[in-house]
């Protein structure tokens, strides 16, 4: 009755008892829990019994006349080995939260377009090219299409191709044996072989060198790899993923890039916008960032200033996401109290940059920003800012009322007043 009714760690039980068998007791908690553990005590003339337990899946036995520290001894263990598995699963579903297609943080048009596509993509084994600019957050979206693929309980392997010279990259990427070259002492397995059942991740796939995109080509055809200095291919079950800041076709047209690999690697493309497209989402990662970095630096933020916030919509963001998360963590770690301020912004962040991200000032094609509004009425210059920030925060209206530092009933009020329905 207590198992059906309660969860417990640990178990102590005797083997022989009146009412109930200890190995019915080990049935029964294995049966409330796979993670309860099991101790069973046991008279000496029992002990082939207690190994059936064993075998049965406790956790082990301890024979009478029991001493209470090898009792507490073997509780501890058993206790410590439940808190880790525990544990363990706690990250995988952490994992699972962060890298999930929720973790793609975005509700814009463009943003819902790409976690629709990913949704489809990652189920399968298909090759694909990941497109954007630097700092859009091409890695993540790799991450993401292997945690929400078969393929989610094996290696996820990243690697650079441009950070690397010829010779080192094919060494990275195949492996060595010993002499292959002047500094291979030992064997050396490479990402194909570390990444094997799971995701390899090729960044920056448009900088890789014409040789080594030869033999790229030749794994995507034979699923084999061989090490530098040896002959002898190795098999390999590995899934493709890559991305490009570059225009690979004009790379193909222009003798770069092979033209056979290019569409080896492009099966499925997926193009990543760049922030200044996405603008709406800027709110929604200003509240991520805050979420997710305030915890990795142990900090109670709980708040942005309304002129802090306005700021970081106001800037241009030509580092993408990246830049983005980089400056909110600048912000946390000065910040000396619960509310991050215009005054925790970075020096090398200009508040404005000419054009407020997303905003267009309603017909006036020659419109420059902030500056266009001077000299107009204060209730248009009121209209255009509550318009374009509701579209901003992709008409959410308890943030558009945040970002505008007023009460949702008086943005409710000014919403019905302009017509902004």
């Amino acid at each position: 009755e207590q198992l059906d009714a309660d969860s417990f760690d640990v178990v102590v039980t005797d083997l022989m008892m009146n009412d109930i068998g200890g190995l019915e007791i080990l049935k029964l908690a294995k049966q409330s829990s796979v993670e309860t553990e099991v101790i069973v005590v046991t008279g000496h003339g029992t002990v082939p019994s207690a190994v059936e337990a064993m075998l049965q899946g406790a956790f082990t036995y301890l024979q009478k006349p029991l001493e209470l520290t090898q009792l507490r001894e073997a509780v501890e263990k058993a206790s410590a080995g439940v808190r880790l598995r525990l544990q363990n699963l706690e990250l995988n579903r952490r994992l699972d939260e962060r890298f999930g297609f929720e973790g793609v943080v975005g509700s814009s048009t463009q943003m819902r377009a790409v976690i629709e596509r990913l949704k489809r993509i990652a189920p399968t084994d298909a090759t694909v090219l990941i497109q954007g600019a630097t700092g859009t957050g091409k890695e993540l979206v790799a991450q993401a299409i292997h945690q929400n693929s078969p393929r989610k309980k094996k290696p996820f392997v990243a690697l650079n191709c441009a950070a690397l010279s010829e010779n080192i990259l094919e060494s990275e990427l195949f492996g060595h044996i010993k002499g292959a070259f002047t500094d291979a002492s030992s064997d050396r397995v490479g990402k194909f072989e570390y990444a094997d059942g799971g995701t390899l991740f090729l960044d920056e796939v448009g900088d890789m060198p014409m040789a080594t995109q030869i033999k790229l080509l030749r794994v995507l055809e034979s699923g084999e790899i061989t090490r530098v200095g040896s002959n002898q291919p190795v098999r390999v079950n590995v899934r493709i993923l890559s991305a490009t800041n570059r225009n690979l076709e004009d790379a193909v047209e222009g003798g770069t890039f092979r033209s056979d690999l290019y569409h080896r690697l492009k099966v499925v493309t997926i193009a990543i916008p760049s922030l200044q497209e996405r603008s709406a989402d800027i709110p929604l990662l200003i509240e991520h960032f805050m979420k997710q970095l305030s915890r990795r630096h142990q900090k109670t933020i709980k708040s942005m200033t309304r002129d802090a916030r306005l700021k970081l919509l106001a800037f241009s963001w030509p580092g993408n996401v990246r830049q983005l998360r980089n400056v909110i963590e600048s912000m946390i770690v000065v910040d000396c109290d619960e509310s991050l301020d215009v005054d925790d912004l970075p020096l090398e962040l200009e508040p404005y940059s000419g054009q407020v991200a997303g905003i267009s000032t309603e017909g006036d094609e020659e419109s420059n920003g902030i500056a266009s509004l001077v000299g107009r009425p204060l209730h248009e210059i009121e209209k255009i800012f509550i318009g374009e920030t509701l579209k901003l925060a992709a008409g959410n209206r308890e943030q558009t009322a945040e970002m505008l530092g007023i009460g949702e009933r008086t943005l409710y009020r000014k919403i019905k007043e302009y017509k902004l329905h």
